[in-house]
C-alpha cells in the first residue's frame, strides 16, 4: 500500500506544510519534513507527537543542492525510496517590477523553482524503479492569474505548473504522477497579521466570500498522494474558493 511509502515535505515546520505532515500522518504514512528553520522543525516534532504520531525532521537549506541531495539520499535509502515528494517551500520578495532587482528575482526563483526541481530529479529515480510516485507541487493563483508586486513570485509559480505538466508526461507510464495544488487566500500567520480593511476587500473577489484553511490544502495534498488519485495526472487543483475560474 502507498500509506506505508515515505512521503518527504518541503517547508514542513510550519503553516500550509505543517498541516501537510499532519496529514499525511494521519493517513498511516511516514513522513520527513525538511525545513530550513531548526527551532520551527523542534516546534513541528512536538506538535506531532502532541497529536499521537512521529515525524521525521532534517534542516537544511533546499537551495544547497549538494545538501539537498544527500538527506534524499540518505531518506531513500533507509525507507526504499521517496514514494511521495511535496515540493511546499516557498518564499516572497514582493516588490514592484520596477523596483525589483536582480537578487529578489533570483532568491525566489532559487526556492521556489529550482529546489523543487532538484528534488523532484532526484526523487522521480526512485519513482521509476519501484514503479510508484506521487509529485505534488504547490503553485499558487499567483502562476494563474498574475499578481501585481509579484512577478518574480508568480513567474515562478507559473514555471511550477509547466514543470509538473511535463514531469507527469514523461512518467506517467511508469505509474508516477505528476500534479500541482494552486491555494488562493489561506489563512497563515503571514494573512492573520493583514488590517481587516484589507481582508474584507480580498473576501469580496472570492466567490465562497471566506478565506481558505491550512487543512484545506492539505487534504487536496492527501487526496492526491493517495492510490484514489492514480489516473489524475498534469493537472492543477486551485484551493482558491473560486477566485481563479
Amino acid at each position: 500500500m502507498s500509506e506505508k511509502r515515505l512521503a518527504v515535505v518541503t517547508g514542513a515546520a510550519r503553516g500550509i506544510g505543517r498541516a501537510i505532515v499532519l496529514e499525511l500522518l494521519r493517513q498511516g504514512r511516514i513522513v520527513a519534513g525538511l525545513d530550513i528553520n531548526a527551532e520551527q522543525l523542534s516546534e513541528l516534532e512536538n506538535v506531532v507527537k502532541e497529536a499521537g504520531f512521529t515525524v521525521i525532521t532534517r534542516c537544511v537549506d533546499i537551495t544547497d543542492t549538494a545538501g539537498l541531495t544527500e538527506i534524499l539520499e540518505a531518506l531513500a535509502s533507509e525507507h526504499g525510496g521517496v514514494g511521495i515528494l511535496v515540493n511546499n517551500a516557498g518564499i516572497t520578495r514582493d516588490k514592484l517590477m520596477m523596483q525589483m532587482k536582480e537578487e529578489d528575482f533570483d532568491s525566489v526563483i532559487n526556492v521556489n523553482l529550482r529546489a523543487a526541481f532538484m528534488a523532484t530529479a532526484f526523487a522521480v529515480r526512485s519513482m521509476v524503479r519501484n514503479k510508484f510516485g506521487r509529485i505534488i507541487n504547490l503553485s499558487s493563483i499567483a502562476g494563474i492569474m498574475g499578481q501585481a508586486g509579484s512577478s518574480n513570485y508568480a513567474a515562478s509559480k507559473a514555471a511550477l505548473i509547466g514543470m509538473t505538466k511535463s514531469v507527469a508526461r514523461e512518467v506517467g507510464k511508469k505509474n508516477v504522477t505528476a500534479n500541482c495544488i494552486a491555494p488562493g487566500f489561506i489563512m497563515t500567520e503571514m494573512t492573520d497579521v493583514l488590517p481587516d480593511a484589507v481582508k474584507d476587500a480580498a473576501k469580496q473577489v472570492i466567490p465562497v466570500r471566506r478565506f481558505g484553511s491550512v487543512d484545506d490544502v492539505a487534504k487536496a495534498v492527501a487526496f492526491l498522494a493517495g492510490d484514489a488519485a492514480g489516473y489524475i495526472t498534469g493537472q492543477v487543483l486551485c484551493v482558491d474558493g473560486g477566485m481563479a475560474m
